[in-house]
């Protein structure tokens, strides 16, 4: 198992990387999110890996950070998501964008993805609703307590109860001022706030 990969970058392809190292040329797939957020080539690189092997064919897909690959890993359990899938996935949407499209069961930025219909985003939502989480909403300033974040939790997650979709929800919340110390009700009324405005 090859866990990251890291050397220069020799060059970026149309949906992967050649890295060298050690005097070998390593091709890894990557989503096209990753291919914009590299630096220019002949500037060192680490990519967290993961090898797939099936029959005759051995791929390394990579990613620039490790909760990337644990998302792409879980999408791979899903009954119908090949590799293929799970990039193209990751390719729309980053892996807070795929939290919140899993947790407000939005099936049509899911299946926006191409290869991806409605049945398989569908099941994706339904295999993975508990196991990715929402992403927590953190103010620009720093630490959180363990409080406030499920406090903050609770109101993105009251925002999507409402109808109001996964992203917008955590967008409302994030744009709250001073939320330290608030309860739920006034960080509600205050998101609501936000998305009406």
């Amino acid at each position: 198992m090859i866990s990251f990969v890291k050397g220069r970058l020799h060059s970026v392809l149309q949906d992967a990387v050649i890295i060298e190292t050690a005097g070998f040329g390593v091709s890894v797939r990557v989503p096209a999110n990753v291919l914009g957020a590299l630096p220019a080539p002949g500037s060192e690189v680490m990519i967290h890996t993961f090898m797939y092997v099936r029959e005759d064919v051995i791929n390394l897909f990579g990613f620039l950070s490790r909760d990337d690959l644990d998302i792409f890993k879980m999408l791979l359990n899903v009954s119908g998501v090949g590799p293929k899938g799970a990039l193209a996935i990751l390719s729309v949407m980053s892996t807070d964008e795929l939290r919140m499209a899993v947790a407000s069961a939005d099936i049509k930025k899911i299946s926006s993805a191409p290869g991806i219909g409605k049945k398989t985003a569908e099941r994706l939502v339904l295999e993975l609703k508990d196991k990715v989480g929402v992403p927590a909403v953190l103010p620009a300033d720093g630490d959180v307590s363990e409080a406030d974040a499920g406090v903050t939790d609770e109101a993105v997650s009251a925002l999507m109860a409402l109808g109001i979709s996964g992203n917008d929800a955590l967008r409302a919340v994030a744009s709250v001022k001073d939320r330290e110390g608030m309860t739920v009700e006034d960080l509600l009324k205050e998101a609501l706030k936000n998305v009406a405005g």
